[in-house]
């Protein structure tokens, strides 16, 4: 980063449904691919580098993320911010930006993520509505999903709610606040009438834990719940993962 000196921070929402996730994968459409693409035609070169603060799994959104740019040269991005989020096409939207000092470290700079997951039991679902929710059929009540949730709370091993991968030695995050509710986000002929929102706050999440505690708080029992978190190395059958549509990070906090 250091041949570039100049570096951009920028706030980013995107819809994630027909992108294989955050990160660029070769022959696979992704977000990071999408912007790295687009700003090659706009500023007409490539010598720039990008990192982004979060990288969500494929089909999964984001409202508020952000990402770093690194520059060689400085430069005023209020000049074409517009024709950068016109080439994005709309699934992508650059909401603001800032120049940041060089020294500026975006993934240390992360203090909290909120998740928001967006699902509904009815049996009248739309398929149009699948975009936007998961259809989850024969899920707890709404009483008992509150109990199962309020169980993550705290600081804890989710080794056993997470997709573990060989380089991952450190399992121990910190849910500060999670809720269940009905929600009214989504209304219209193509929504079901009851909508619930998962929502979590933390200091950072593992490969697929969001997704995994969705899937138990939807199936499993208090007693389930607690005999993972308190024997997170047993060989326990893996926790389904949840759907990726439907989840969306909601917003990034940053400490600047």
């Amino acid at each position: 980063m250091l041949t570039r000196p100049y570096s951009y921070l920028f706030t980013v929402s995107y819809f994630g449904a027909r992108f294989k996730g955050w990160a660029t994968q070769k022959g696979q459409p992704t977000v990071q691919g999408k912007i790295e693409r687009v700003f090659r035609y706009v500023l007409g070169h490539e010598d720039f580098t990008l990192l982004g603060a979060s990288r969500t799994d494929s089909g999964v959104s984001c409202r508020k993320g952000y990402f770093q740019l690194f520059l060689r040269e400085k430069m005023d991005f209020e000049i074409v911010l517009d024709a950068l989020n016109l080439n994005l096409g709309g699934e992508i939207r650059l909401l603001e930006w800032q120049e940041v000092s060089r020294t500026f470290n975006l993934i240390h700079s992360v203090k909290q993520k909120t998740y928001r997951y967006f699902f509904s039991d009815s049996n009248t679902f739309q398929p149009f509505a699948s975009a936007f929710l998961t259809l989850a059929p024969g899920i707890n009540s709404l009483e008992q999903m509150k109990e199962n949730a309020a169980l993550f709370i705290g600081k804890h091993d989710f080794k056993a709610f997470c997709k573990v991968t060989g380089n991952k030695t450190d399992f121990v995050r910190e849910v500060f606040e999670v809720s269940v509710f009905e929600t009214k986000e989504f209304q219209g002929d193509f929504f079901p009438k009851t909508c619930y929102c998962f929502e979590v706050r933390g200091n950072g999440f593992l490969y697929n834990q969001v997704r995994k505690m969705i899937s138990a708080i939807w199936y499993s029992t208090p007693g389930q719940i607690l005999e993972r978190l308190e024997n997170p190395d047993q060989s326990w059958e893996p926790v389904p993962t949840a759907p990726p549509h439907g989840l969306i990070l909601w917003e990034t906090v940053l400490s600047i």
